[in-house]
């Protein structure tokens, strides 16, 4: 194999948007690290604490690396239109290279999940607020699903992120890509949801409200700011029968309908600081057990920016669908990429 080659089928995977969920993997490691939830009361940093994340947020990139094939397999008849000059529309890859590129990626992303345990797993299970036989199947006591969420979650996760890319990109799994709604909830559920929860549970236990709680923050931001690439696309995306947010409902409808997102979902963080565990009656800690005063000014930094962003949008809703890059799409990958340090920091702090 030449070099031009290994660099044809790198630049397939769209290197520059690996960083992104590797950053949400280790991000959402070091809050379980600082979180109550932290295994080891000792804090120690061990091998195996570094095994775990190095080879799990490894495995995100390379989920994201297949997932941005896979899509671009399906995608072959949009992206004639949008985008020619990618390596299927300009025939420098062919579809078959294509599918099978895809699947040795989902492989090496997926397959060496299953060696990411966390340890010592058992001794959290004392520590939930739960009814005992709850607890009994957590610990796996003659329970394969608990055993399994216990020792293996994240080989769980990254199977079920795998299932949501076809959902998304297959017509034969429904292909939500199609729909504006389903579209959005496929990206932000792997992409905000579990990633969060995956780097969380590579670290602490799945089953911890606080890690979905933080995994949600970042779907109610995708689930809206996903959209902002799609003003551009609408042209290809029309003729390849995905009928995305701004042409499902118009520019300037669907720009609306989008904003809360850029804002809503960061006022969560400090509300999450405020309100009191459900699953510890005894008031020990809130949902969020982070440095409070960082992640309350966190939140506020990031409404800040959101309300910006979104009067970025609105003020010319149009400039949407002619800008190939609209700043509105860097923000999003900024906010993004922001709200992951800062939770790190402020479990850290």
């Amino acid at each position: 194999m030449t070099t031009e080659t290994i660099r044809r089928y790198v630049d397939f995977t769209r290197p520059f948007t690996l960083l992104p969920p590797l950053l949400g993997v280790v991000s959402g490691a070091v809050c379980a690290w600082g979180s109550y939830w932290n295994p080891d009361p000792t804090r120690a940093v061990t091998a195996a604490v570094i095994f775990n994340v190095v080879l799990g947020s490894a495995c995100a990139a390379l989920l994201n690396a297949a997932s941005n094939v896979i899509n671009q397999y399906y995608d072959l008849p949009i992206d004639r239109v949008n985008k020619p000059e990618r390596m299927l529309p300009s025939g420098r890859i062919s579809l078959r290279a294509a599918w099978n590129y895809s699947i040795v990626l989902y492989l090496a992303a997926v397959l060496p999940t299953w060696l990411v345990v966390i340890f010592p797993a058992h001794t959290l299970v004392e520590r939930l607020t739960v009814p005992d036989g709850v607890r009994a199947g957590l610990a796996g006591a003659g329970s394969w699903l608990g055993a399994l969420t216990l020792w293996h979650a994240v080989f769980v996760i990254y199977v079920l992120g795998m299932i949501f890319t076809f959902v998304y990109s297959a017509p034969a799994l429904g292909r939500t890509k199609k729909h504006a709604i389903g579209a959005n909830v496929t990206i932000a559920v792997p992409r905000g949801m579990l990633l969060k929860v995956a780097g969380w549970s590579m670290i602490g236990p799945v089953w911890a409200l606080e890690a979905w709680y933080i995994g949600a923050v970042f779907a109610l931001f995708l689930v809206g700011a996903a959209s902002t690439k799609d003003f551009s696309d609408m042209k290809g995306d029309e003729a390849g029968g995905c009928y995305t947010l701004p042409i499902r409902y118009g520019v300037k409808k669907a720009a609306y309908m989008m904003a809360p997102s850029f804002i809503l979902p960061w006022l969560l963080i400090p509300l999450g600081t405020m309100l009191p565990d459900p699953f510890d009656p005894a008031g020990h800690h809130a949902i969020l057990t982070g440095n409070r005063w960082a992640l309350d000014a966190l939140g506020l930094l990031l409404t800040g920016w959101g309300t910006y962003t979104v009067w970025l949008i609105l003020r010319d809703p149009e400039a949407l669908a002619t800008t190939e890059n609209h700043p509105s799409w860097t923000h999003m990958y900024l906010m993004m990429m922001t709200a992951q340090v800062g939770f790190a920091l402020a479990y850290l702090v």
